[in-house]
């Protein structure tokens, strides 16, 4: 997911400006004593130093980088950019202050922007590893992972041992689908920074674990050591080795870890719950039977678009490469732009009932603009984000002939599935149970009122269990829901070479299998928070 840019796959790498720039010997020694308290995290008294040597000239850019990093280490974006954007016009080939101006762009989820400054970063500077590495990492939301590949690789001839370079390439592989040399390039990572515990969990999540795993000493010990590292790598670390006791069938260590894991993530979410669910219920209100009847066929008559839906770990991602195995279709993942048309309708009006065929034409018109960039020859391209889900009444209005794929799989066993990930993209609903019980309840409702208001060949119910219990059939429900005619790659879906960037990457590489089915049976005695809330209690 695009939202995920700069917060996971790889850190983003932002380093001070060291080396003494030509001014007063005043200003210098100002700036060396900074510089020395900005190394101890003295990053209030740095600041002030910093500030005492930048304010009287402004043509200082190294010391406004320096200040501005100050800034965006604390978080305060909305202060960091300008004085970034004062280091570069002050010196547009200072490498170091393109890289640290993407990097908050980027968590300000300005992301074109943030690309052209990792870019220009490189361009400064040819051989600044870490600007290769985050403009690698910012190019894979945007489906650019043989450029991205490309910019790993060259880290990696500037520096050999930059372990976050190999992590790096191990996940744009992962979603090229190269496992095995995913894997091996995980492995040098971990062997160059043996305490980095996001790297032990990539490694957990590429393959599953055996007793003699020479890995299984290390990452134990890491947890004997575990107050020592930081709250988030605490995190990598339990979900680790949640999902590596998992395969060793130590449900009970698996299940202790996944608690702590998750308690740790929560803490660093902001969750509004009670606007989450009450926009759920909202939405059924302004989708009515009347509204859908009365403005069905004013959009965008394209058939082009599938969207499957439902929640995540639900068989979004099998559904997709089944469908992107035949010839006619280009499966496009996860993209976040129906969600940009919902903001559009909000600038027009606020709310369907207002909204006439001009603007609903305009809202799937938008849409299929980035669909027709990725794919202009293709008779259908899905768009695999699990979310739309909310939005399946405003797909229907805008986009009239585009098909629906609902994938439902057991509520515990969805449930449990998410509460095992460590999602890439904005899940915050998914590390609590309770939470994650009453969200689950949350869209259950939602789904039964758009099978209630839209006409049923919109949208199809694929259960994930009768999926793969009786595929071949299943299967071509799937294909004749979007109108085209069974083709035989389907049934092969696990050799189709595509970029998979979800958190089923690897799992959809397999051909079927049905272990997942009753997920949850061997943590079923720990969940009573979670199966309270979805009986109703």
């Amino acid at each position: 997911m695009i939202r995920s840019l700069l917060r996971h796959s790889v850190a983003p790498i932002v380093r001070l400006f060291h080396r003494r720039p030509a001014k007063t010997p005043v200003a210098a020694a100002a700036f060396d004593e900074g510089l020395a308290l900005h190394r101890q995290g003295r990053l209030s008294e740095a600041e002030q130093l910093y500030r005492a040597v930048a304010e009287p000239d402004a043509n200082y850019p190294h010391a406004v980088y320096n200040l501005g990093l100050v800034k965006l280490q604390r978080g305060e974006l909305d202060a960091a950019v300008p004085l970034l954007r004062q280091a570069v016009a002050a010196n547009s080939e200072l490498a170091e202050a393109h890289n640290a101006l993407a990097v908050a762009l980027g968590r300000l989820a300005r992301y074109d922007e943030a690309v052209a400054h990792f870019e220009q970063a490189v361009a400064a500077r040819p051989d600044f590893a870490e600007a290769h590495c985050n403009l690698a990492t910012a190019l894979q939301p945007f489906g650019r992972h043989q450029e991205a590949l490309a910019h790993f690789e060259r880290a990696l001839a500037i520096s050999p041992d930059f372990a976050e370079a190999h992590h790096g390439r191990a996940a744009v592989l992962t979603t090229l689908g190269d496992l095995a040399a995913a894997r091996l390039a995980l492995e040098r990572a971990i062997e160059l920074a043996p305490r980095k515990a996001e790297f032990y969990r990539s490694l957990a999540e590429s393959k599953r674990f055996t007793a003699d795993n020479p890995h299984l000493a290390a990452i134990e010990a890491l947890a004997r050591d575990a107050a020592s590292l930081p709250a988030s790598e605490q995190v990598y670390l339990h979900f680790a080795l949640g999902k590596v006791y998992a395969d060793l069938g130590r449900h009970d260590a698996a299940f202790a870890h996944l608690l702590e894991g998750n308690a740790l993530k929560r803490k660093e979410i902001v969750y509004d719950e009670a606007a989450v669910l009450e926009r759920l219920v909202a939405t059924q209100d302004l989708f009515t039977a009347e509204v859908i009847s009365e403005r069905r066929g004013l959009g965008e008559p394209s058939p082009v678009p599938v969207f499957i839906i439902g929640m995540p770990r639900s068989g979004t991602s099998l559904v997709e490469q089944i469908l992107a195995s035949h010839p006619q279709v280009h499966g496009a993942g996860e993209l976040n732009d129906f969600e940009a048309a919902v903001a559009t309708l909000a600038e027009m009006s606020g709310t369907p009932t207002d909204v006439g065929g001009e603007e609903l034409r305009r809202i799937g018109g938008r849409y299929l603009e980035r669909l027709s960039a990725a794919a202009p020859a293709a008779a259908r391209v899905t768009d695999k984000m699990p979310a739309n889900f909310r939005y399946a009444g405003l797909i229907h209005l805008a986009l009239p002939n585009a098909r629906i794929i609902h994938t439902r799989r057991d509520s515990v066993d969805t449930c449990m599935s998410c509460f095992a990930s460590l999602f890439g993209g904005d899940q915050p609903f998914a590390y609590d149970l309770a939470e994650l019980g009453r969200y689950y309840r949350g869209y259950a409702a939602l789904m039964e009122h758009w099978r209630q208001v839209l006409p049923p060949e919109v949208m199809l119910e694929v259960r994930y269990e009768e999926l793969v219990a009786d595929f071949a059939p299943q299967a071509r429900r799937i294909v004749a829901h979007c109108g085209l005619d069974w083709d035989e790659s389907c049934v092969d879906f696990h050799i189709t070479r595509r970029p998979v960037r979800t958190a089923s990457a690897v799992q959809v590489r397999q051909p079927i299998y049905r272990s997942s089915v009753g997920r949850a049976a061997p943590y079923r005695h720990r969940l009573g928070p979670l199966i309270d809330v979805l009986d109703g209690a």
